[in-house]
């Protein structure tokens, strides 16, 4: 995170830059040694799992190991012409770009720790000042259940002709998120 808060002006959304902050997130967890930095290469779908950490069913599929790594130049390419053209509120694109993030789960592990680290990023890089009131782990661990919904009831259209983005959005921008204020408009 320090790299986040001291380098966020300098630091390109490129595929590269994902992998490296990855690669730096999960530098000192030897069992993530292997594939630190690197796309999948097996199939990582989000699983429900019962009391015992048994799976007992997949909560959503996520992109192949081989259509990750497609999907993820088209998704920084996005965020690159989102950012440039302008339409959309600043917010509306970082929330787009983690909740996609979130479906393709590019990494075999760490892909939710990454997310929040690309969050904190993205929304420095859209002006927005870190107001430590509250971590974006205390906040999705206090709101899981909702943080878990949304994201299953959007992912399961982001490739549809008509995606459906407002369970994403309502939960990422919502009154949940307000008591816990994590960000202020520079």
């Amino acid at each position: 995170m320090e790299t986040i808060f001291h380098a966020w002006q300098d630091i390109r959304i490129t595929e590269n830059h994902i992998k490296q902050l990855h690669r730096d997130l999960l530098r000192h967890s030897d069992k993530d040694q292997r594939h630190r930095g690197q796309y999948k290469t097996l199939r990582n779908d989000a699983g429900a799992f019962d009391a015992q950490g048994k799976m007992i069913g997949v909560m959503f599929e996520t992109a192949t190991p081989f259509d990750t790594p497609r999907r993820m130049k088209e998704l920084v390419a996005w965020l690159v012409e989102a950012r440039e053209v302008g339409r959309l509120h600043p917010l509306l694109i970082v929330a787009v770009f983690i909740v996609v993030f979130l479906e393709i789960h590019p990494f075999q592990d760490g892909n939710g720790r990454l997310s929040r680290v690309l969050t904190m990023l993205l929304l420095l890089q859209a002006g927005y000042a870190y107001v430590p009131y509250s971590s974006l782990e205390s906040v999705i661990e206090n709101s899981k259940e909702g943080y878990y919904l949304a994201l299953r009831q959007t992912q399961g259209t982001t490739r549809s002709e008509a995606p459906d983005w407002q369970p994403w959005l309502m939960f990422f921008c919502g009154p949940c998120n307000r008591k816990n204020a994590v960000w202020r408009s520079r």
